[in-house]
């Protein structure tokens, strides 16, 4: 089912993904979080008019904001993420090109030291360049960093949660981790497309300096319906946004 895009009033929200398994969490309008079946990886594009469902569904649609598609991703492992060598200290920036334009990354280090390491160590691999952002919620995230773009997807490894204090508000621009639950952060990540109230349980290590307005260009894609098990969330961009290549710089 296609759908225009629409706004999401979100009261209660939670942040998809299932480093390595099958079940994720799954954010609702104006409910809570229900446990849920993340869709069944295909190996075929969907039918003509269907939102895609893993990688090669979205390497078949229109690339987003009238770019060409990048050479597809190479699929990677890893026993662990690589310790980069990151001085304390140091500016450590990320530089994320998009279909729809660059988005610059402030990385927090200090306050989550791990997350920013294997960041770093995917990006310099060349892990996350030719991927796509499998789902869009305007008025609260894109998500990225899936190789699969089926929700399902992760580096090998799971990193320790680096959670936020009590308190901590994840507005518009923040960098976090998606998990599905305690101990299974992986390489999926979100950018906050609005201030949402998410319980600190989502590791957090940036922020957007630039490129703002390329996250509200992703927001107004057209969206289609992804079927969780419990309902339907429009979440799903009809025009692939690839994440073409990601870099980044430590001064």
């Amino acid at each position: 089912m296609r759908r225009a895009p629409v706004a999401v009033s979100l009261t209660v929200v939670a942040v998809v993904a299932a480093c390595g398994g099958s079940t994720s969490v799954v954010a609702t309008a104006t409910t809570t979080a229900v446990a849920t079946t993340s869709p069944t990886p295909t190996t075929n594009p969907p039918p003509a008019g269907e939102p895609p469902v893993d990688y090669d569904g979205f390497r078949a649609q229109p690339t987003a904001c009238g770019a060409q598609a990048p050479p597809a991703a190479t699929p990677m492992q890893f026993p662990s993420a690589e310790d980069r060598g990151i001085r304390p200290g140091a500016t450590v920036t990320a530089r994320i090109e998009t279909s729809c334009g660059v988005i610059v990354v402030l990385l927090d280090q200090v306050a989550s030291p791990e997350t920013v390491n294997s960041f770093v160590f995917l990006a310099q691999a060349g892990y996350f360049d030719g991927t796509a952002a499998h789902r869009v919620l305007p008025g609260f995230v894109i998500q990225a960093g899936d190789p699969t773009a089926t929700g399902t997807g992760d580096p090998g490894y799971v990193l320790p949660d680096e959670l936020p204090p009590q308190g901590f508000i994840y507005e518009r621009g923040v960098l976090a981790m998606a998990n599905a639950g305690p101990g299974t952060t992986g390489s999926q990540f979100f950018i906050m497309l609005g201030e949402a109230g998410l319980p600190p349980a989502y590791s957090a290590f940036g922020v957007v300096t630039e490129g703002d307005e390329v996250l509200d260009r992703i927001a107004a894609l057209p969206l289609g319906d992804r079927f969780t098990g419990s309902g339907v969330e429009t979440s799903v961009p009809l025009e692939t946004v690839y994440l073409e290549r990601v870099t980044v710089d430590v001064g």
